[in-house]
Formats: C-alpha cells, structure tokens, sequence
C-alpha cells in the first residue's frame, strides 16, 4: 500500500488511481498494437521494432507511437470502418437506388427538408 496505516481512504484513492492508470494504459496499447498490425505500410521488421519499444518501454513507446504516427491513425480506421459497412452493404443487398427512394419518400412526405434530401442524397452519393 502507499501510505501507512492499512485500510484508509487514502489508500482507496490510490489503489483506485493505479487501477484507472492500469486500464488506461491497456486501452491505448490495444489501440497501437491494433493500428499498428493492421497497417499495410510499415515492414514487418519496423513492426517488430514497435512491438519491442512497446513491451520494453510501455508508456514511452505508446507516447512514441502516438506522437510520430497519430496523423495516420484516425485515417486507416475510417478506411477500416467504411471498409467494413461497404462490405456489409454487399452481404446485406444495400442499393443506393433504394436509398435514394426512400430519401424521395421521406421529402416527398414532408419528413425531411429539401435541404436535408440534398445533404443525405450527397452523402449517399458520394
């Protein structure tokens, strides 16, 4: 325990603090261990050299990787994502040319505005 004295409150707080520490740090390395498997532009030698940086120097090299390679991050897991939907899109039957009337409906029916029928058609569209 931190502070003398057995069971106090201000051993709870600390015991607390290191448990949120703890799941924080865990969190982030799932992140960076997920972004950094599932990128296609690094070697598997770089790969290696993360993956040590990470086990050896934990927080250093979650800090490290967030500071050298965040710009590319939040990109690959919008690509995954919408990956993902285009391929459920597939599976599931999703036709634009469905959306697109369904989209008529709602504006035709006064659900929507014409404004909101643009945006989404744009969206769907695009």
């Amino acid at each position: 325990m931190p502070f003398e004295g057995g069971f106090s409150f201000a051993n709870f707080l600390a015991d607390v603090l290191a448990i949120f520490l703890f799941v924080l740090w865990f969190w982030l390395l799932i992140t960076v261990i997920g972004d950094l498997l599932r990128r296609q532009d690094i070697s598997g030698f770089g790969k290696v050299l993360w993956v040590i940086l990470l086990v050896v120097l934990p927080y250093i090299g979650i800090f490290a990787y967030f500071l050298t390679q965040h710009s590319g991050m939040a990109s690959r897991q919008e690509a995954r994502a919408r990956a993902a939907r285009d391929e459920l899109r597939q599976v599931v039957g999703f036709s634009a040319a469905d959306e697109l009337e369904k989209l008529a409906r709602l504006r035709d029916a006064g659900t929507i505005s014409a404004d909101e029928y643009k945006s989404m058609r744009a969206k769907l569209v695009a």
